[in-house]
């Protein structure tokens, strides 16, 4: 499976402009692609101002993502803000090209930047497949809780779209590598650059990492980028193979 990153600015607090924006970078995808990773809240920003941005499912941004994929014939995928029974969701959607779709509500709301007091956490973490590829996904702060993310040997990639600070990117790389390592499994996570709304630096760095914790593939710095590499489910199954350290985990059930 090829994947392909999208490290890019956003508009703050702008749909219209940001999908026109991820559009073009789409299209300077130079070869096939099975996968569009997009950041957090791609369509606006990581905003708090729920009321006026926020959609309701299968409205503009979503058809636009199915648009995509059917054009594209690839799957994408990146969160953005849903109104929903009059909650809002941090939510994060995937479509394929042949209009299937999976969604994950973030679990683990930033409450250092009260994200938790406008938007309801997520309950359930969700595994779907696509390509012959098990995917879990997770929305930016979800990287700091392993046990969320804890491979119970149903997932071969885990999947990020942050809007992770430039402050904190070391913590960024680390965790995202540890991800890797203790799941035995590809990470791609999708980062923004730029300056938002709240006037926080976001730095890119968007990155695919092998099971081994191996560079697959990394963005530069505060530079607009496709981020693409490959990963092969036929070289992860043989790693897991030969050194099945998943078969040693730990059994645990998590409590809401």
């Amino acid at each position: 499976m090829r994947i392909s990153l999208i490290q890019t600015d956003l508009y703050w607090e702008k749909r219209d402009a940001n999908l026109e924006k991820i559009e073009t970078v789409i299209d300077t995808i130079s070869s096939k692609t099975d996968l569009v990773i997009l950041p957090e809240m791609f369509s606006t920003g990581f905003s708090s101002n729920a009321e006026k941005l926020s959609e309701s499912p299968g409205s503009v941004t979503f058809q636009w993502m199915k648009e995509r994929a059917q054009k594209g014939n690839f799957g994408i995928c990146g969160s953005y803000i849903i109104m929903e029974e009059g909650k809002y969701f941090n939510r994060w959607i995937f479509v394929s090209p042949e209009g299937e779709v999976w969604t994950y509500d973030k679990r683990h709301l930033f409450s250092p930047g009260n994200e938790n007091r406008t938007y309801t956490a997520g309950k359930s973490r969700i595994i779907f497949s696509f390509r012959d590829v098990r995917i879990c996904p997770n929305i930016c702060y979800d990287l700091r809780f392993p046990v969320w993310s804890r491979n119970r040997n149903d997932y071969d990639l885990l999947i990020n779209s942050a809007s992770w600070p430039a402050s904190r990117k070391d913590a960024w790389m680390t965790l995202l590598k540890a991800r890797a390592v203790e799941n035995q499994c590809y990470v791609a996570a999708a980062n923004r650059i730029g300056i938002d709304g709240n006037w926080i630096s976001h730095c890119g760095e968007s990155v695919i990492f092998g099971p081994r914790g191996e560079f697959i593939a990394s963005g530069r710095p505060n530079e607009e980028s496709v981020v693409s590499g490959e990963i092969s489910m036929t070289e992860l199954n043989d790693f897991r193979e030969k050194f099945p350290v998943m078969n040693d985990a730990d059994r645990f059930m998590i409590e809401f």
